[in-house]
């Protein structure tokens, strides 16, 4: 949730951002419920020092009847003007609700992801003097997918995961929290993008699959509600898209010690998406499920910070893909492609022999302060700044090492940093 007085003070900034962001508000008429609403309060306020006045005279004896009649004067006014106050907080609120948050300035200006930026690439895309396959036909052969048997027990988008490739989904999430709680690579990393903070390291995390409703609000995560799954409780709860939704809500309605931020979380989780409006897309192999594993970091920090650890986390990103030795491109999101609740936000796309393009695997996400406002999360009374972004999605990231790393024999050659999680393993 934007703060209100960025609103009050920067209305025309307000308005123009919104708009470059995609989204429809309309801030004038949320100004207009600011007065009312301030006014409203001022009324309330001293209608209730009023009656407090009343009842005080009122004590120790019987009271005249002018008092007692004014007394229930002032009852009435004040249930009137709290009737009016709750009405036009609720349309204040539901309306301050609807303001995304205001893009950085280097955030380029677009209408859609087809404006996003290409700022960066790296690695060598592979040449084979063979036929290629996709992730899917090699998966087939090897006896690694099995979606038919998947289906008859789930429905469509879902897979039965095998064999040595879940062993190779195992050993990049033992790579990756390996990297992560390594606190000297941490430090070569800022010291490498030049950033001033801390080189504490990422605390593993396998956080709770399902959220409440309201939580899943406050984090502004819950839309589009239409790619999410309710499971029907009395206790309003879903089921997260992603390990961001429980690591970001972890510490709702808390005061962080400032000696603990930034506080870093690595979270490995299953997710489940309905992958809405995506018929007949990606239906083969393992690239848009409805239930897929992911590895996830989540940052805490102060405000001086949060832009830095921004920045780390895009370079860790860049690390891991850069170990496993996968040609990928960066991408600065536009303005309409960032997401309500961000300030900023960064793609990086990996290499698809099969489909001779790159395709996305990651996404950092800096959303100032504009969550932890809506969930509570405080730090030396201020709102902290929250980060999210992804280590691994898993299927994606293995869908791209078979394809790249495959031989003529149908076989997979393991990423060098993925062979000490493999014992010593160089073919799958």
């Amino acid at each position: 949730m934007i703060d209100v007085q960025i609103v009050r003070d920067n209305p025309e900034l307000v308005k123009e951002k919104t708009k470059q962001k995609g989204y429809e508000v309309d801030i004038d008429k949320f100004l207009e419920l600011d007065n009312d609403r301030k006014e409203l309060l001022a009324k309330v306020e001293n209608l209730r020092q009023r009656r407090n006045e009343i009842a005080a005279l009122m004590k120790g004896g019987r009271p005249e009847q002018a008092l007692i009649e004014q007394g229930k004067e002032v009852k009435i006014q004040l249930s009137e003007q709290e009737q009016y106050l709750t009405k036009t907080e609720n349309e204040w609120l539901n309306l301050l609700k609807k303001i995304p948050n205001i893009p950085l300035d280097f955030v380029p200006v677009g209408a859609s992801e087809n404006d996003n930026l290409v700022d960066k690439t790296w690695g060598e895309k592979p040449e084979f003097n063979f036929n290629i396959k996709n992730h899917w036909q090699i998966s087939q052969e090897k006896d690694w997918i099995d979606k038919e048997r998947a289906a008859k027990v789930a429905g469509s988008r879902f897979a039965y995961i095998k064999g040595n490739l879940a062993l190779l989904q195992f050993a990049i999430i033992n790579f990756v929290f390996d990297t992560l709680a390594n606190s000297e690579v941490i430090k070569k990393i800022a010291q490498e993008n030049n950033l001033n903070i801390s080189d504490k390291p990422f605390t593993p995390i396998l956080p709770p699959v399902m959220i409440k409703g309201s939580v899943y609000d406050q984090m502004d995560r819950l839309e589009p509600r239409e790619d999410r799954y309710n499971i029907g409780s009395e206790d309003d709860l879903w089921l997260i898209g992603s390990a961001e939704h429980t690591l970001g809500s972890m510490y709702a309605g808390e005061n962080i010690a400032e000696q603990e931020l930034p506080v870093r979380l690595a979270g490995y989780s299953t997710s489940f998406r309905q992958e809405a409006g995506t018929y007949g897309k990606d239906m083969e192999g393992i690239i848009r499920m409805h239930q897929f594993d992911k590895l996830e970091m989540e940052v805490f920090s102060t405000a001086e910070t949060g832009l830095d650890e921004h920045k780390l986390l895009v370079a860790l990103q860049e690390y891991l893909v850069q170990q496993l030795n996968l040609p990928y491109q960066r991408l600065l999101k536009c303005t309409a492609d960032i997401g309500k609740p961000d300030a900023a936000a960064v793609d990086i796309e990996v290499w698809f022999p099969s489909q001779n393009k790159y395709r996305e695997t990651h996404t950092a996400d800096y959303m100032t302060d504009y969550q932890s406002r809506r969930l509570g999360t405080k730090s030396a009374g201020q709102f902290v700044h929250t980060n999210d972004a992804t280590a691994f999605a898993l299927g994606r990231i293995m869908a791209a090492i078979i394809e790249n790393y495959q031989r003529d024999d149908g076989s997979v050659r393991v990423p060098d940093a993925l062979k000490p999680y493999l014992n010593g393993r160089e073919i799958l």
